[in-house]
């Protein structure tokens, strides 16, 4: 039973039964989940889902998630636009990950705080999350955001920017503190 309890076991063979009917091709999501607007989500085989997760894409909005995706419980991924995640990504519990904010708030039109925050203009910018990367708790990936591959996002960052391929990125806003050298195999300190 793998440390489960009893309940657990229990609980999860509904959601694998849950799994096998109404969401093909997944390993197993565990409900509750909310999917909004399913026809717009697209999943690769191996999709397993924690507790309480959230999948929204908007009206015109895609998630496109690679094989062996793992979600542990809360996550939320908002898409106004496309949000892209590869192969092999796994999420710790809590992460939210979203291509859209209520107002503008750089470049030359801005959103103006005499506005109420849901009467502003919607900014949309597609996040691309590459293979094999690991995303800590509690983290939050915003707008317009590219994370490399095989790179491992600390617990409690937010990622506002790119981060490369091969890297470790930390805090609030994410950088990058280490970076995988290829020929010593080892992950070093920048």
């Amino acid at each position: 039973m793998n440390g489960y309890s009893f309940g657990d076991v229990i609980k999860n063979s509904i959601n694998l039964i849950y799994t096998k009917v109404c969401w093909r091709g997944a390993r197993l999501v565990r409900r509750p989940i909310l999917a909004r607007n399913r026809k717009r989500i697209y999943f690769g085989p191996g999709f397993t889902s924690g507790t309480g997760c959230r999948l929204n894409p908007g009206n015109n909005g895609k998630i496109v998630v690679g094989k062996n995706f793992v979600m542990g419980d809360y996550c939320q991924i908002e898409a106004m636009k496309r949000v892209t995640i590869g192969d092999n990504v796994l999420l710790a519990s809590r992460v939210y990950i979203g291509d859209a904010s209520h107002g503008k708030y750089k470049g030359e039109i801005q959103s103006s705080p005499m506005e109420a925050p849901n009467s502003r203009m919607i900014d949309m910018n597609e996040i691309n999350i590459k293979d094999n990367v690991w995303i800590g708790n509690d983290v939050a990936i915003l707008t317009g955001t590219s994370i490399g591959f095989g790179s491992i996002i600390g617990a409690n960052s937010v990622v506002t920017h790119n981060i490369p391929s091969k890297s470790i990125a930390v805090g609030n806003p994410a950088k990058v503190i280490k970076k995988y050298n290829d020929t010593t195999k080892k992950w070093e300190m920048i």
